[in-house]
């Protein structure tokens, strides 16, 4: 048996983030890392050890011409580019289909790869792409799993890649000392259908969602918007804070029922914690709850804000007064999905909003569709969560992989 490794190859690094990463020490940590100041520089040739008598090779752009199963043809099977890490395939001499070790991303692998600025840039960079009609997305797939929660299946395809993130929401899962979000995201060539990594999911929903709440604000908050609400300081509120503050915004106030959540939050952005009133008084709000009832009222608007409404990702969920909606400028990251699980849902439903009168963030980037039209409007951005942001932060991960700058945390003979 000779194993041998293939290059990964079909992905561009997007351009380097032009937003200033904010906040603490640990998220200086975290942005250091994934500039590979705090990491070594991938060693992937360590990996060529001898395991008892059975001999390893090192494939330089997929030239070797041994091929998957030991014929001719290289790497080129897997994507032969050169200047990727290596994606280790075992081989037995053509007779037993070969395993392919693949790497798997952890949590910390994730976030040291990718900074909260980055994800901006990757997140935003997606949502133009898939307005370009670049990248592809089918529907997002429910399975409901009653009364607990409910699995998704979120596929798309770009860059090279396809992906498919299978995730959980189960809300109540605090109580047992469980996330409420888990799962995986798998990354696979869009050339060969060779799984190419496996990333955690939890890590790259809380990047590409705290991402999304900074792309839609810079694109509809004024320009002179500064200040912040976070409502609903739990891990998505921290990472959507996070953002926030890398893209140029603060100071902030914290807001949520849990005292020490709100608190945690302000402590490390040196903002400061406050009611939900308070929160909803500022320049650029963020509403990250279970979304069991509203926490922005028609009464708390006030000409100018921006609204990122990130937690109503589901039927059923709202966190903004209908009566609020119907004062506000309304947006979203994809209509289909926001329509019928999203925070406009029921007022879809119930017709009181009508598609024509929603614009796609994507549509706002690109120019296809106007933004903001004055200083004292109302913006609202219907966050449901997509499956090309997801594939943003996986590009965004084996990137920083092939630079060198992140190590897998384990490698998965699959």
């Amino acid at each position: 048996m000779v194993r041998q490794f293939y290059p990964l190859g079909g992905l561009r690094a997007a351009p380097t983030g032009r937003y200033a990463p904010g906040g603490t020490a640990e998220l200086a940590r975290l942005d250091s890392l994934a500039e590979g100041g705090g990491l070594p520089a991938a060693d992937r040739r360590r990996r060529r050890r001898g395991r008892g008598g059975v001999g390893e090779e090192l494939l330089e752009g997929g030239r070797d011409g041994h091929g998957l199963g030991g014929r001719g043809g290289g790497g080129r099977d897997l994507d032969a580019r050169p200047g990727g890490p290596a994606l280790a395939v075992r081989t037995h001499g053509g007779k037993i289909p070969p395993v392919q070790e693949v790497p798997v991303f952890d949590h910390d692998a994730v976030l040291a790869a990718v900074s909260p600025a980055e994800a901006i840039d990757r997140v935003r960079a997606a949502f133009v792409r898939h307005a370009e009609g670049e990248w592809v997305m089918p529907s997002k797939v429910y399975v409901e799993a009653p009364p607990h929660g409910d699995f998704r299946a979120m596929p798309a395809r770009g860059e090279g890649l396809a992906v498919l993130k299978w995730v959980t929401s189960f809300p109540r899962n605090a109580e047992r000392g469980l996330p409420a979000v888990a799962g995986a995201l798998l990354a696979s060539s869009a050339e060969t259908g060779a799984m190419l990594a496996i990333l955690d999911c939890g890590a790259a929903t809380s990047l590409r969602t705290g991402a999304a709440a900074a792309v839609s604000a810079r694109a509809l908050a004024r320009e002179e918007a500064r200040s912040v609400g976070v409502i609903g300081c739990g891990v998505n509120g921290v990472w959507a804070a996070r953002c926030l503050a890398a893209a140029g915004y603060g100071p902030g106030v914290c807001s949520d029922p849990r005292a020490e959540a709100a608190e945690r939050l302000a402590s490390e952005m040196d903002w400061r914690v406050g009611s939900r009133e308070e929160a909803v008084a500022q320049d650029v709000v963020v509403t990250v709850t279970p979304g069991a009832e509203p926490v922005v009222l028609a009464s708390d608007l006030r000409p100018g804000q921006h609204v990122a409404a990130l937690g109503a990702d589901v039927a059923g969920k709202s966190e903004v007064e209908l009566e609020a909606l119907a004062r506000c400028r309304l947006f979203c990251d994809d209509w289909a999905q926001a329509s019928a699980g999203g925070e406009l849902s029921r007022a879809v439903a119930e017709g009181r909003v009508r598609s024509e009168e929603v614009g796609e963030l994507g549509a706002v980037l690109t120019g296809r569709t106007a933004g903001r039209s004055d200083v004292a409007e109302v913006t609202l951005f219907d966050s449901t969560g997509l499956a090309i942001q997801d594939l943003g932060i996986a590009v965004a991960v084996l990137d920083a992989w092939r630079a060198g700058r992140v190590e897998p945390s384990a490698l998965v003979p699959l």
